[in-house]
């Protein structure tokens, strides 16, 4: 690409620094020393790329080793998109501004499922054909992995394979690979990878093929074993970079990251992450205070960000807390758990949060009853609820984000109505904790809702629950605002159930549904998880053209011998497991987390939650 043809428009467009590159961080090589190259890209804006943990790990994995080269690319908006097709300008790396097309990788996470038609978008935008059968010698290798790869049916068609699990070890057995075969000489280089590069564990290549009569049953063609996903033993001693660049942009999350436990105890039943991340792992308390340390230093971040499923799981929260408030306090950085259990709260946490600086706090009860929450293995109480706002309440916080979701699995009215009237106590606690405490003035309390839809998902118990209908969805939440609309200081807000709906088919589609996003993306479907982009008529229209009933795919209930699109896939959990956690759930029968006893699930001896806690919680 010709770098003038860029800088001449670029100050038209809105935020140009964010198609630039040359970031403090930022990583520059020279080409002539370089023997791979590996764009990753990210299938949204910058702002929300920017903060993706998963972005800033592989980038500085690959970037470690000398001769190869990682570099960024991030869908852009449309007034820059509309430059760069009226530029003819294909899409580029950050860093060197060349082509990507030209690279050896191109590399998309899946982080959510309506981020689809924006893969298409850049591919498209790269000069790269969009289906893998069309592809040839002179084109890159397409991949894809994240989370959503735990189905990755409806991009099958799109993708020369896929990663599943975890990217840490995998991603540069593969980049090894190819680097060998390339060095060694081989003649059809991108062809020849592409038949021996699925024996490495954790690739899903195209020997996978559907069955005629139904491409939901997938089958090999060959002998080739079945993809286990992969998983990193130690955190403790995988990569974890030092250094991560800072962005000229402010983007959502822009603060340090640190990851300090992969996985989930707990098993909610609707929580597809606290699935597919399993095993349980925590880190050491030196090396997450070593690495917060370190990143603080380099960038200058005011606050970080300590990372996880559920961050007050950890073994050790407290001492972990007050060993990292030592360094925070002393340089004025403030510290964010953003996933917080209530049933882990207590003064003392509250206490050590509060050191710096006081905020919000968010919780997630889901379900405004405790008949539900026990449905959905949420395993906490109202108690617990009370208790944990009233601690937030001693120290100060006027404000709660409370989330809730509508249309779980055997929900009725009085559920939705709970959640209201659990509000409403929430403030009556409010004001009889400052009498307690002799406050005579303080702000008025805050009570945020937010109710999203429930999607089921593959991979959790609710794999084989319906989704509620539009009908239902919008009669719970005309119910829950009627309930709430008197008092002021309850605000509600809710997602498009159009959105859910569509990211329900797309979760849980086989391999017909390629048709479906490719037809939608030419009718100008892209950012659809966006309210201002979303287009509900054409992603219909989509579904009509090719003959296929969206319905079909998330509104009915399947038994225990339905074979899924995914189920071929090895995430090492059970699918009897999760059919016998949905029958508990139809009963409201609690499962205890994986600290109090193993459920099961399937991991063996993968999991090692008992070792890593043996000195607190088991005999």
């Amino acid at each position: 690409m010709n770098f003038n043809d860029l800088k001449k428009n670029i100050l038209s467009v809105k935020s140009p620094a964010k198609y630039l590159g040359g970031e403090y961080g930022s990583i520059v090589k020279d080409k002539s020393k370089i023997e791979l190259r590996f764009a990753f890209c990210f299938p949204d804006t910058y702002e929300i790329g920017m903060s993706h943990l998963g972005l800033r790990i592989l980038y500085g994995l690959i970037n470690e080793r000398d001769k190869y080269w990682c570099e960024r690319a991030f869908a852009p908006a449309e007034d820059f998109e509309a430059l760069l097709r009226n530029e003819e300008i294909k899409l580029y790396g950050l860093e060197s501004y060349d082509e990507i097309r030209d690279f050896d990788f191109i590399g998309f996470t899946l982080q959510y499922e309506l981020s689809y038609t924006n893969i298409l978008n850049m591919l498209d935008l790269a000069g790269v054909p969009l289906y893998a059968a069309d592809r040839t010698e002179a084109d890159p290798i397409i991949i894809a992995g994240g989370p959503c790869c735990c189905n990755p049916e409806p991009l099958f068609d799109f993708f020369d394979f896929f990663v599943i699990g975890e990217g840490e070890e995998v991603t540069l057995e593969i980049l090894d690979l190819y680097n060998e075969m390339k060095l060694s000489g081989t003649k059809k280089l991108r062809s020849e990878f592409l038949n021996v590069v699925g024996k490495i564990d954790g690739v899903y290549s195209h020997k996978y093929v559907a069955n005629d009569v139904n491409s939901e049953a997938i089958m090999c063609k060959t002998d080739e074993k079945i993809p286990k996903k992969r998983i990193i033993s130690d955190i403790n001693r995988s990569f974890y970079p030092k250094e991560t660049i800072v962005p000229f942009n402010e983007i959502v999350h822009d603060r340090a990251v640190e990851e300090v436990i992969r996985g989930c105890i707990r098993g909610c039943r609707f929580c597809q992450a606290g699935y597919i991340y399993r095993p349980y792992r925590e880190k050491d308390i030196t090396t997450i205070d070593r690495q917060i340390k370190s990143l603080c230093d380099f960038t200058g971040y005011e606050t970080v960000s300590l990372s996880s499923l559920s961050t007050s799981d950890h073994s050790r929260i407290e001492e972990l807390l007050n060993t990292l408030n030592k360094y925070t306090e002393s340089n004025n950085i403030g510290m964010s758990l953003p996933s917080m259990r209530i049933d882990s709260f207590s003064d003392e946490l509250i206490s050590e949060l509060m050191k710096v600086r006081k905020s919000g706090l968010t919780f997630a009860p889901e379900a405004g009853t405790q008949r539900l929450r026990n449905v959905i293995n949420k395993n906490i109480s109202e108690d617990e609820i009370f208790k944990a706002c009233e601690s937030a309440f001693t120290f100060g916080i006027n404000s709660i984000k409370l989330y809730f979701m509508l249309g779980l699995p055997t929900e009725n009215d009085e559920d939705i109505i709970a959640i209201a009237k659990l509000s409403e106590r929430i403030i009556e606690l409010y004001y009889s904790t400052l009498k307690s405490k002799n406050v005579a003035k303080a702000k008025p309390p805050q009570i945020s809702i937010s109710a999203s839809t429930f999607i089921p998902k593959p991979f959790t118990p609710f794999e084989f629950a319906p989704q509620a209908s539009e009908t239902e969805i919008k009669h719970k939440q005309e119910l829950l605002k009627n309930a709430i609309k008197k008092n002021r200081k309850i605000n509600v807000s809710y997602n498009d159930y159009r959105m859910s709906f569509l990211e329900a088919i797309l979760a849980r589609g086989d391999r017909k549904l390629s048709k479906v996003i490719y037809s939608a993306w030419k009718k100008g479907c892209k950012f659809d998880g966006w309210d201002d982009h979303f287009k509900w008529n054409s992603w219909i229209q989509s579904f009509e053209e090719n003959n296929i009933n969206p319905y079909d795919y998330v509104n009915r209930e399947y038994d225990k011998d339905y074979r899924f699109p995914w189920d071929h896939l090895n995430f090492f959990i059970d699918k009897d497991f999760l059919w016998n956690e949905w029958q508990k759930a139809k009963c409201g029968i609690t499962t205890p987390n994986c600290r109090e006893e193993c459920s099961n699930c399937g991991l063996g001896r993968r999991c090692d939650i008992r070792k890593i806690n043996r000195s607190k919680y088991v005999e």
